[in-house]
């Protein structure tokens, strides 16, 4: 391996790195990766290289920051379908908030892709038509409850990061009663 190109290599480590999260469960994923990254001095929410510029407006400092201090002292649930029933989400924008909450404030995620949470609701029978709809219903509200960090690529199905913002936290808090 010595001789391979740059890119020989990273693929090399991409595929090590997938054949040992692979058979985890997301939340053990989401720990290994989070201390990994913690190890090796790594940004956990990084754009994909050569990726464009958010088309919009992306979270401020400030904005994260309480979404931060918000999630500190939530409660926290054993298991996503623990959390979905205390919550009793009525519509796909709440249930997309409450899978971002379990993703972020339970899972310890630093943020949240839909894809992700998509597949949370999924396996508790509970899946979306359109996920990214029902995210950007509970992020164009005033308060957003969701906010997005980032955007890699430029296309509509870019991949985009989310964070469950300070109201969001307390909006879940709200309805499992906190």
């Amino acid at each position: 391996m010595n001789d391979a190109s740059p890119a020989a290599k990273e693929f090399d480590a991409i595929k090590t790195v997938h054949d040992a999260l692979e058979p985890l469960e997301l939340e053990s994923r989401t720990r290994v990766l989070g201390y990994i990254a913690s190890l090796l001095g790594i940004e956990t929410a990084i754009a994909a290289p050569g990726s464009k510029k958010d088309d919009e407006k992306p979270a401020t400092e400030e904005e994260e920051a309480a979404a931060d201090d918000a999630a500190k002292g939530a409660k926290t649930y054993g298991t996503f379908a623990e959390l979905y029933a205390a919550a009793s989400p009525k519509n796909n924008g709440e249930r997309a908030l409450v899978a971002g909450y379990w993703l972020q404030v339970c899972a310890g995620a630093q943020s949240f892709t839909a894809a992700a949470a998509q597949k949370e609701l999924t396996h508790l029978g509970h899946a979306v038509s359109n996920i990214t709809e029902s995210i950007n219903s509970v992020k164009d509200q005033k308060p957003s409850l969701i906010l997005q960090l980032k955007k890699s690529g430029n296309s509509k199905q870019a991949r985009k990061l989310y964070k469950v913002s300070h109201e969001g936290v307390k909006k879940v808090e709200a309805m499992i009663g906190g």
